[in-house]
């Protein structure tokens, strides 16, 4: 039996990780949950999970929740806050924890399960785009194991050997590592259209069912290229040896590519439940939920290049990735800033784009040497970010 938290609960990924885990009662136990704000989620999760601690990172609602927890007659003990979110991943009972945090808050706790020694399922690809060598350096130094569960980077782990070395793809015969994503909804929109593009549209992905936030980084491909920035870090790769690569039906979910001409391939339904019950049992296999691949009904595969002009953002991330941790932190931050921005109606889609690479041009390059140095990175670059935001406004009217 082992005792599970689950970081961000109550969002897409957290869902489907307690859809996984109340399939196996025998083998997982909730110990705690956490969401922002979505009390009433978070109480219904808890009536079906009895997890012993229930976390709001939303320190002003606890008064709100402390009572509907009373109503409802569940047991499990309230907390709020940033400290409460990283004590429950770190607790000593705590044997794997879900990282699924959107965005930059999810650094703190996941750093604190990492340097705790967990098993880390890692969905919260920002902690890695923020943090890189320093997280990856407290995951060798305390011992954590990480498993990526976003499912190209999961897909990469199941077609890597078993004995792949970090960063070491010669020994392993690996030519280069092929990053897939579906291109987002606007795969075929003309380049006009694109300024018009409304929230509930960008929202719309074709093939995968996730939050606000990663949908509209999917449909700007920012998303692939933080995955981009991901896979570096996680792998030990270099910018040269990962190709990214559009294939809209979402089945093969990325690629490895070896010396010898070989591909391997990791493939099935776009459900996240697959790569986290891969996680969850690693190296076991259990049932998801997800149903099989029915090859009668599969359409053609296709695939293609991503164009510059179409996806900016991707090629900003790449740029960004050659430049070093404090870009790759910096564009992190404005984008979630211009994302929020963009959800409500204050700036257009084609202006996330343009307002990530101003404040990379703005903010220059700094050392990032310990986390705290990068979260304080992180928290001016979103200050200049919303300035920018501030001037098309100003623009504007």
């Amino acid at each position: 039996m082992q005792n599970i938290c689950i970081l961000g609960a109550t969002g897409s990924i957290g869902q489907s990780t307690i859809d996984v885990v109340v399939r196996h009662p025998e083998l997982y136990q909730v110990y705690a949950l956490t969401a922002h704000t979505n009390i009433d989620k978070l109480i219904e999760q808890a009536r079906l999970c009895q997890p012993k601690y229930l976390v709001l990172s939303d320190i002003g609602q606890y008064k709100q929740a402390k009572q509907a927890l009373l109503y409802s007659g569940i047991k499990s003990v309230l907390l709020s806050g940033a400290q409460a979110l990283a004590d429950v991943a770190s607790a000593d009972d705590v044997d794997v924890v879900m990282a699924a945090i959107v965005g930059g808050a999810g650094l703190l706790p996941t750093i604190a399960a990492v340097k705790a020694g967990k098993k880390v399922l890692l969905a919260n690809k920002e902690s890695l785009v923020m943090s890189g060598e320093l997280f990856m350096d407290a995951a060798r130094e305390h011992n954590a194991q990480l498993l990526p569960i976003d499912s190209e980077h999961n897909a990469i782990f199941q077609c890597l050997p078993h004995d792949y070395q970090y960063g070491d793809l010669a020994s392993s015969g690996i030519s280069s590592i092929l990053l897939t994503g579906s291109g987002g909804p606007f795969r075929e929109t003309a380049f006009g259209e694109l300024t018009h593009v409304t929230p509930a549209q960008a929202c719309a992905h074709p093939n995968w069912v996730m939050g606000q936030k990663i949908s509209v980084d999917s449909a700007t491909m920012m998303n692939k290229g933080l995955e981009f920035i991901e896979a570096r870090w996680l792998f030990g790769l270099q910018s040269s040896d990962i190709k990214v690569v559009l294939h809209p039906q979402s089945i093969i979910h990325s690629m490895v590519q070896y010396r010898d001409g070989s591909v391997l391939a990791q493939m099935g339904n776009p459900d996240m439940r697959t790569p986290i019950a891969h996680g969850l049992a690693y190296p076991k296999r259990i049932d998801s939920g997800v149903q099989p691949l029915d090859f009668q009904t599969v359409s053609n595969f296709s695939f293609s290049l991503p164009e510059p002009k179409r996806y900016p953002n991707l090629y900003l991330a790449i740029e960004a990735a050659n430049a070093g941790q404090s870009a790759t932190t910096a564009l992190n931050a404005a984008n979630e800033v211009a994302v929020a921005a963009f959800l409500s109606g204050n700036i257009g889609f084609t202006q996330i784009a343009q307002i990530n690479e101003q404040c990379l041009t703005q903010m220059g390059a700094c050392q990032l040497d310990n986390i705290d140095a990068i979260v304080a990175w992180d928290h001016e670059c979103r200050s200049a970010t919303q300035q920018i935001i501030s001037s098309y406004a100003r623009e504007a009217n």
